[in-house]
Order: C-alpha cells, then sequence, then structure tokens
C-alpha cells in the first residue's frame, strides 16, 4: 500500500529528525558548549523587558502548561471532538500519547540534573527540580499538537487547517520562551522540550495514521463526521422520496 508507505516514511523522518537535534542539544548542555552558550544572553535579555504586569500576565498563561492545566485542556478537546462527532476515534491516540515522556519528563531531568537559573533572574514561584528538559514546552507540544492534529482530521477546507496548526505553533512557542522569559528554564531546556515533544507527537500520530490505513483497506476504518451521518441521512431521504411516491400515487 503506497500510502502506507508514505505515511512511515514521513513519519519516521520527523522522528529520527526530531531525535538526533534534541541529542544535539543535549550534547551541547553536557558539554556546556555550541547553543548552550546563548542561554545566559536570552535570559538577561529577557529579564530586561519584564515589569509587574507582565510578569503576573505570563505567570498565569505558563500555568497552563502544567501538569494539571494541559491534561484538563486535552480532555476537554477530545471530549468534545468525540461528543460532536459521535464517535470514539478522537480518543484512541491518547493512551498512546500517555504513555511517552509527557507524564514523565523527570525521566531526562534526573539524566542530566541540570540546575535552573539562579533565582535571582526567576519570577516566583520558584522551581528547583532539574531543568532539563522543559516539561511544560513539552506537554504543550505534545498535547496540543496532538488536539490539533485530531482537530485537522474533521477539517475538510486547507484554510481551516492552516488555522488551526498556525494557532497551535504560536502557543507552543510563546509556552515554550515564556520559561526563559520567567527564568524558569534556560533556552536550551526550552529547545530539548519542543524536540523531543515534536519526536514522540510524530510517534503518535504515524502510529495512528497508519492504523487509519490499514483499517480502510481491510473496510473497517474509523468513520468521519460525515460517514456517521451519512446512513441517517440516506434513510431520511429515502423516507421522504417514498413518501412523495405515495402522494404522488394519491393524486392520480
Amino acid at each position: 500500500n503506497l500510502a502506507l508507505v508514505i505515511t512511515t516514511a514521513v513519519g519516521g523522518l520527523v522522528v529520527l529528525g526530531a531525535t538526533s537535534l534534541s541529542a544535539e542539544v543535549y550534547e551541547a548542555v553536557v558539554e556546556n558548549d555550541g547553543l548552550a552558550a546563548l542561554d545566559e544572553p536570552v535570559l538577561e535579555a529577557a529579564v530586561g523587558t519584564r515589569t509587574p504586569a507582565s510578569e503576573q500576565f505570563v505567570t498565569h498563561f505558563t500555568d497552563l502548561g502544567g501538569t494539571i492545566g494541559m491534561p484538563v485542556i486535552f480532555a476537554a478537546i477530545v471530549l468534545t471532538l468525540a461528543v460532536r462527532r459521535r464517535s470514539w476515534w478522537p480518543v484512541v491516540p491518547t493512551p498512546i500519547a500517555a504513555a511517552g515522556p509527557v507524564p514523565r519528563p523527570g525521566l531526562g531531568q534526573d539524566l542530566t540534573a541540570r540546575a535552573r537559573p539562579p533565582l535571582i533572574y526567576a519570577v516566583p514561584p520558584f522551581e528547583t527540580s532539574p531543568s532539563f528538559p522543559s516539561g511544560h514546552t513539552l506537554n504543550a507540544t505534545v498535547v496540543l499538537g496532538l488536539s490539533a492534529y485530531l482537530v485537522m482530521l474533521g477539517r475538510r477546507r486547507l484554510r481551516s487547517k492552516l488555522v488551526v496548526a498556525s494557532a497551535v505553533v504560536v502557543f507552543v512557542v510563546a509556552m515554550g520562551l515564556s520559561r526563559v522569559w520567567l527564568g524558569h528554564h534556560w533556552l536550551t531546556d526550552v529547545m530539548a522540550g519542543w524536540l523531543v515533544g515534536l519526536a514522540w507527537l510524530a510517534a503518535v500520530i504515524t502510529a495512528h495514521r497508519v492504523k487509519m490505513t490499514i483499517d480502510r483497506a481491510e473496510g473497517a476504518g474509523p468513520k468521519s463526521p460525515a460517514q456517521v451521518a451519512g446512513p441517517a441521512s440516506t434513510a431520511r431521504a429515502a423516507s421522504s422520496r417514498a413518501t412523495g411516491t405515495r402522494n404522488g400515487e394519491h393524486e392520480t
């Protein structure tokens, strides 16, 4: 099946590319060179742009990427899609995503045991867990990326899909940068969060696409919203035609 081969190849390339880049970032952090040289200058520049009002706003925003905010947002989106489309297929990728790095970014953090930026640069509330990678950034990348994918599956217009994808990209980038701006993470922590999250997101989406392709080939794939509504619509149309025919017979 050509579609299956293309899906697997594209997904595999994205996973491999994001994983390789995240390994480069990790190496730079461990050896304290390369991209890691940007960490302090970027943080110092961010500190100079803060105001009390902006600190409060960005703190509220970054809380959305925590271990409570992201699961709540994802659950609300998935359940809404399932109810509106009268199908549980949007829930299918959820267990796969949950089995990855989203619920346990601490594994990578413990691996490097990297210290967070000094408290003099940080905005309260302070965090003391290891810094690399950024869990908020990783959470937002996977959860919102998967949410966007599920939403776009139900949309046919390219423009609509681009709007959804663009909104999520802006949100995820802003989430990562907010962690640096608040002094809670170094820039390379955030970069690793984006890349690790992208790798896992690509793996989950690829697995889901492969399953959908196989199911369609076997004639047992998940139905789109239009397909779900199809039988009922067909039945109503048939009933209307039958009624019209009977009325015509009575008139003659």
